[in-house]
């Protein structure tokens, strides 16, 4: 199962009418992108999967130019660049008579951002059916920016072998972690893995978190055994203590009673937060928790759009919890999707999902924005375990988070 959140994520930038959704069309082969010679065809960011092997599925993102004016211009422009947030890798495509002209102020600027933020990135001149460009000129340019470039004609299909061959050239591997769980068994291992069926869980299948881990359980050769706590008990007597229970966080109070204690017992948020993100600074987070006063504004970070339960757990449990923990008087201020605050100075704390349906990169990008802005952010997993008084067990399986953990307790 390849999601939006494990993809590769490709950006695709440039100014208007530069060829930025012909290169797409041309490098999926399909017309997935709108085409005009009016520029500013382009207004929101347009997204296509396909894969570029060996890379794998990749997440193609369409953008709007990134030099566009106006009131509205400006508005796509900022759109154009928050996509940056979630970019593994870049493309900034220039039109040929632009790179003759030697005016590429807007690419020099756009790259240095770019390179700033660590995330590779290849200058496509586009439209060499219209104006040629030499090899000489190419590794000039090339070596002045510092950065690969490649030729193509968007339009012509021109050149787009060779693009898809710079872009493997260049890829770093470290837009997804390498396990979930691997690191922590062993062929033959049996991992338990604990899957409420409630009001909450989809219709028909398992959530996304719980999928990937069975999968990365599958590929670390171990033994996947999957039940509802209702049954947890009952797995325990025919099977035997397994090597590590993995449970949904709601769960933790109940699991934990029936997990033998000297068992490995965590849940699947906090195997995301390190998966996606960083558990070192979600654990910073956790002694905010006990300075929190009345009126402290709490932000509640949410990477997906799911419908709201009754009892729903960013938007009633979490708070419900909180409150009752610290004796506090909250206001919580809820995020969900693609939307994070950029002002976040009115927060005390910042509460995130386990992140399934973002890519680590953006993950990443919310951790540090949040520890620049002096915000501490902590995961929900590793909150409910907090505030249920079952964190140190939940943190047992990672001994760097635990020790950092009673460093600061």
């Amino acid at each position: 199962m390849s999601t939006k959140g494990n993809r590769m994520q490709l950006g695709i930038f440039g100014r208007r009418n530069a060829g930025k959704s012909s290169l797409i069309n041309a490098l999926t082969n399909q017309n997935i992108a709108l085409v005009s010679d009016v520029a500013g065809t382009t207004t929101d960011p347009v997204y296509k999967a396909m894969e570029i092997l060996p890379i794998g599925s990749v997440s193609l993102i369409d953008t709007a130019g990134i030099d566009d004016s106006g009131e509205l211009g400006d508005m796509r422009v900022k759109k154009s660049r928050q996509v940056l947030n979630k970019c593994d890798f870049v493309l900034i495509v220039v039109s040929a008579d632009l790179v003759l002209k030697n005016n590429l102020d807007f690419e020099k600027e756009f790259i240095a951002d770019v390179r700033k933020r660590q995330i590779p990135v290849v200058l496509v001149i586009n439209k060499i059916d219209l104006k040629n460009i030499s090899n000489n000129q190419v590794d000039k340019l090339s070596a002045s920016l510092s950065v690969p470039v490649s030729c193509v004609s968007a339009f012509k299909i021109q050149g787009i072998e060779e693009l898809k061959q710079i872009i493997i050239k260049n890829n770093q591997r470290d837009w997804i972690a390498p396990t979930i769980l691997g690191d922590l068994i062993t062929p033959g291992d049996v991992i338990f893995l604990v899957c409420p069926i409630d009001s909450a869980a989809p219709k028909g299948r398992l959530i996304l978190p719980q999928v990937q881990t069975i999968r990365d359980i599958l590929d670390n050769n171990s033994i996947s055994v999957v039940v509802k706590d209702t049954e947890l008990a009952h797995a325990f007597k025919t099977l035997g203590n397994p090597k590590l229970v993995i449970t949904d966080s709601q769960e933790f109070q109940k699991v934990g009673q029936l997990t033998p204690k000297e068992v490995s017992m965590t849940s699947f948020s906090i195997l995301f937060a390190r998966y996606k993100g960083d558990l070192e600074i979600f654990m910073r987070g956790i002694n905010r928790i006990k300075n929190l006063k009345d009126g402290d504004k709490i932000l509640m970070a949410e990477a997906c759009t799911h419908h709201s339960q009754e009892d729903d757990i960013g938007k009633v449990k979490i708070p419900k919890w909180l409150r009752e923990n610290t004796g506090k008087d909250l206001i919580f201020e809820h995020y969900a999707g693609s939307n994070f605050p950029e002002d976040m100075s009115k927060y005390s704390l910042a509460v995130h999902c386990g992140a399934c349906m973002i890519n680590r990169r953006e993950m990443l990008y919310r951790l540090r924005y949040s520890e620049e802005n002096s915000i501490p952010i902590v995961n929900y997993g590793m909150i409910i375990a907090y505030m249920h008084n079952i964190l140190d067990r939940a943190l047992k399986p990672f001994p760097d988070a635990m020790s950092i953990y009673k460093k600061t307790t």
